[in-house]
């Protein structure tokens, strides 16, 4: 899942950015309102986790300009106070949750993960492709009940190609969704980490290769 965050202390933006990275999330940093609108207007994010007081366009600001893009993209506010007219106020806005600082990280991560489940199409809590299946609360891929270990690339990427249901699924949109926005769009990464993905999974291969087009998971091989 692709995730913003958008927080003008930037030691707090880093250590939530790591935290998150550490859970196989693909993360992007803005440190003030602008720079935020900025990202959050050119990438589809999965969750924006937004702090209300920001310099430049306003967390308020910029939670209204996202709820009126009409995109699917879940808000979750950050703010030092806690009262219940705080939360209130945020909720109006549009943002779909409030969390008030300090906060627990293991809550902070739950809370991205379960709004992350709304910004996409229902997918089942476990994404299964023959005798491969993929857990992505737990974090575990088995094949014929064997664990088999990922990088969390190889991972996000497996997860993509399943939830998109036997749709063909481009280098980009790879990409976009698995890695940051450091990533080189010219790389070969993509191409790279679904190589090294296929040698992990093994025989039969469940990815197929759709030339000019990018990849998918055959709706034949998968069992619902």
């Amino acid at each position: 899942m692709r995730i913003l965050i958008v927080e003008d202390e930037e030691p707090l933006a880093d250590a939530i950015a790591r935290g998150l990275r550490r859970e196989g999330m693909a993360v992007d940093v803005a440190l003030d309102g602008d720079e935020g609108h900025e990202k959050a207007s050119v990438t589809r994010y999965d969750v924006v986790v937004l702090d209300r007081d920001l310099p430049g366009m306003s967390g308020d600001e910029l939670c209204r300009e996202i709820v009126a893009s009409g995109a699917l993209t879940r808000v979750i506010m950050l703010t030092a106070s806690g009262s219940v007219a705080d939360r209130v106020e945020g909720l109006s806005l549009g943002a779909d949750d409030y969390l008030a600082k300090p906060f627990a990280f293991d809550e902070l991560v739950a809370r991205v993960r379960a709004l992350a489940r709304r910004s996409t199409p229902v997918t089942p809590p476990v994404l299964r492709a023959g005798d491969v299946e993929l857990d992505p609360a737990r974090r575990t891929v088995t094949r014929a009940g064997t664990q088999v270990e990922l990088t969390r690339k190889e991972f996000g990427v497996l997860e993509v190609l399943l939830a998109a249901s036997g749709s063909v699924v481009s280098s980009e949109e790879l990409l976009e969704r698995v890695w940051d926005e450091h990533a080189d769009p010219f790389t070969t990464t993509v191409r790279v980490t679904v190589m090294t993905l296929r040698k992990k999974l093994g025989e039969p291969g469940i990815i197929d290769t759709v030339v000019g087009s990018g990849y998918r998971v055959p709706a034949a091989a998968r069992v619902e």
